[in-house]
C-alpha cells in the first residue's frame, strides 16, 4: 500500500491506495512547521481506513515549499554565482535580468572565470584554476554557504564544472554547490538562473526533507519516502536535498497525473480548480505536456523541465462583481471559511453562486437566498466561459478533447463545455494531487546536442534512449518496467557537423521492496 501526500499552501491532502484503488482520502490544514500538518492528515487517513502503519510500503510527498520560498523571497541563502565563459559573455553578468529584490536577497555575488566549451566539446578557453582558487578564498571571506557553477554547453561537456566544483570543495568543504549541467537544459542564461536558484534553496531543502522524515518517524511509518518532481516522477530524499528546484510546479503535475488515473484517460485536458486559480494543462500519454519555452519562476527565466500549465483567476474563493459579469481574478483564498457568504462573511464568491443555484450544499444556504436569479445565471455563464476559454487556449488543434475536472473547486463547473468532447468529474477529484503523488513513477531524461557527423541518426538516438533508461533505473525504477515515452529531435541548421538536439524521456514503476 502507498500513501500520497500533497503539502499545499493552505491544505495538506493525503490518499491511501492499494494498487489503483483509493482506500481513503482526506484534507488537513497545512502548518508552519510542515511535519505536524503531515502527522495530522496521516492520522486521519489511517484512522478512517483502519490500515496499520506497518502495512505502508511507500510514501510519496509533493510540496510547494520551495516555489513559495522563491516567490516570497524568504528562507533563501546568499549564493556565489560562478560563470565559466570568459573571454565571452562579459556584457551580461550573472543575475542581470533578475528582479531587484530577489537579486539583492541572494547577494549579487557574481564571478566570471575563463573557460567553457563549444557545442561539440571544443574549448573556448582552458579553465583558469588559479581564478577558481581566488574565488574560493573570496567565498570563505564573505561567509557564503552556497555556490552555483555554470559553464557554456556543460550539458554536452561537464568536465569544467566538475573540476571547478572539486577545487571549491577542497578549499571550502562545507559549501553547497549546484552544477548547471545537472539541473537545466541547453540555453545558457536560463540554465544559469536555474542553478543559482537551486543553490539558494540548499538550506531550506535539508530542513523540509528532515521535517518529512520526522513526521513519518513520529507515526512509526518505516517505509521509504519519495518526493514528487515537476515531470510527474519521483526523487529520493537525498536527491531533493541536492535539486530542490525540480519540485517546482509538482502540485499541478500531481493533479494532472491523478486526474489521468481517476478518469482512465491518457490524452485529455485537465482543469485543476483551487481556491484562487485554475491550472489548465494537457495530458499526453498520461503525463503533462512539457513547456517548450522558458518558464518564469518568481520573475526569473529558467529552462529546466516544467509542465505547460495555464493559470487563470478562477477558484472557489473568486470574488463576484457586476451582478455576475465579472468573477476574479482576486479571491478571498484561504479565508473563504470566514469571508464567503455561506460561511457567515460579507463577500460574494463563486462558491456562494453554486450554493445559491442549488448545485452544492455547503455552509448555510439561507445566507445566499437573497441573490437574484439573474445574477446567479450570469455568474454561472461567466464561470463556464472562463473555463472553456482556458481549455481552448491550451489546445493544439480545434478537435474537442475530454476535459477532466479536479481540485476542491471543481464544484464550480456544472455544465458541458463547448471545447470539450466530454466533461469528466471523477470520484475523489478534490484530492487528485495526493493520488497523483501516490501513483508517480520514476523517470530518467537526457537532453543534449549531438553531432551526427561520422555516425548515423539511429546509432545516436539508440544511445540516447539507453542513457535515459539507465538514468531511470539508477533513480529507482524497477527492472523490466522502464519504457521510453517521449522523443524530441530538433536539427540545428546554424551549427556545423549536422548538429541535432535530442531529448529522450523514460519512465518505469518504482521498485519497492
Amino acid at each position: 500500500m502507498r500513501i500520497g501526500i500533497d503539502v499545499g499552501g493552505t491544505n495538506t491532502d493525503a490518499a491511501l491506495m492499494d494498487g489503483p484503488v483509493v482506500l481513503g482520502a482526506c484534507k488537513s490544514p497545512t502548518t508552519s512547521d510542515v511535519s505536524s500538518g503531515i502527522v495530522a492528515v496521516l492520522k486521519q487517513v489511517l484512522a478512517m481506513t483502519g490500515v496499520p502503519a506497518s502495512a505502508i510500503r511507500a510514501v510519496m510527498i509533493g510540496t510547494t515549499h520551495f516555489t513559495n520560498a522563491v516567490v516570497e523571497r524568504k528562507r533563501l541563502l546568499e549564493v556565489a554565482a560562478v560563470r565559466l565563459r570568459l573571454p565571452a559573455t562579459k556584457a551580461l553578468p550573472p543575475m542581470t535580468d533578475w528582479p531587484r529584490d530577489l537579486a539583492d536577497t541572494l547577494g549579487r555575488h557574481t564571478f566570471m572565470v575563463h573557460g567553457g566549451n563549444e557545442f561539440d566539446g571544443r574549448q573556448i578557453a582552458p579553465l583558469d584554476e588559479a581564478e577558481i582558487v581566488r574565488i574560493a578564498g573570496e567565498i570563505r571571506r564573505r561567509g557564503l554557504r552556497a555556490a552555483s557553477i555554470t559553464s557554456v554547453f556543460s550539458p554536452v561537456t561537464p568536465d569544467m564544472e566538475l573540476r571547478a566544483a572539486e577545487i571549491l570543495r577542497d578549499i571550502v568543504p562545507d559549501l553547497s554547490i549546484s552544477l548547471s549541467h545537472e539541473i537545466g537544459r541547453v540555453g545558457f542564461l536560463e540554465r544559469e538562473n536555474a542553478s543559482v536558484m537551486n543553490a539558494s534553496l540548499a538550506d531550506l531543502s535539508r530542513k523540509v526533507v528532515s521535517s518529512f522524515r520526522n513526521a513519518l518517524k513520529e507515526l512509526s511509518i518505516h517505509a521509504p519516502f519519495y518526493i514528487s518532481q515537476n515531470d510527474g516522477t519521483l526523487m529520493v530524499p537525498d536527491y531533493v536535498e541536492r535539486y530542490p528546484v525540480l519540485t517546482f510546479a509538482s502540485g499541478p503535475t500531481n493533479s494532472m497525473r491523478g486526474a489521468a488515473t481517476l478518469a482512465g484517460e491518457k490524452d485529455a485536458m485537465v482543469i485543476d480548480i483551487g481556491g484562487t486559480t485554475s491550472d489548465v494543462g494537457m495530458l499526453m500519454n498520461g503525463f503533462p505536456r512539457e513547456s517548450a519555452v522558458a518558464v518564469d519562476i518568481g520573475g526569473v527565466r529558467t529552462n529546466f523541465r516544467m509542465p505547460d500549465v495555464l493559470a487563470v483567476g478562477l477558484g472557489g474563493g473568486s470574488i463576484v462583481r457586476d451582478e455576475g459579469d465579472r468573477i476574479g481574478p482576486d479571491s478571498v483564498g484561504y479565508e473563504i471559511t470566514s469571508r464567503s457568504l455561506v460561511f457567515g462573511g460579507d463577500t460574494m464568491t463563486a462558491t456562494d453562486i453554486v450554493v445559491a443555484a442549488g448545485l452544492e450544499d455547503i455552509g448555510d444556504r439561507s445566507r445566499v437566498a437573497h441573490i437574484p436569479a439573474r445574477t446567479i445565471e450570469k455568474a454561472l455563464d461567466t464561470i463556464h466561459k472562463l473555463a472553456d476559454s482556458a481549455v481552448d487556449r491550451m489546445k493544439t488543434s480545434a478537435d474537442p478533447l475530454p476535459v477532466i475536472l479536479v481540485g476542491g473547486g471543481s464544484i464550480l463547473i456544472s455544465r458541458d463545455l463547448p471545447s470539450a468532447s466530454k466533461v469528466i468529474r471523477p470520484e475523489n477529484a478534490p484530492v487528485a494531487n495526493a493520488i497523483g503523488a501516490a501513483i508517480a513513477q520514476v523517470g530518467g531524461e537526457i537532453d543534449r546536442i549531438f553531432s551526427l557527423e561520422g555516425t548515423s541518426r539511429d546509432i545516436v538516438l539508440g544511445g540516447a534512449k539507453d542513457e535515459a533508461s539507465e538514468r531511470a533505473l539508477k533513480a529507482g525504477a524497477q527492472e523490466g518496467t522502464v519504457k521510453v515515452i517521449d522523443i524530441e529531435e530538433v536539427p540545428l541548421a546554424y551549427l556545423p557537423g549536422s548538429a541535432t538536439r535530442i531529448r529522450v524521456k523514460a519512465v518505469g514503476d518504482l521498485a519497492v521492496k
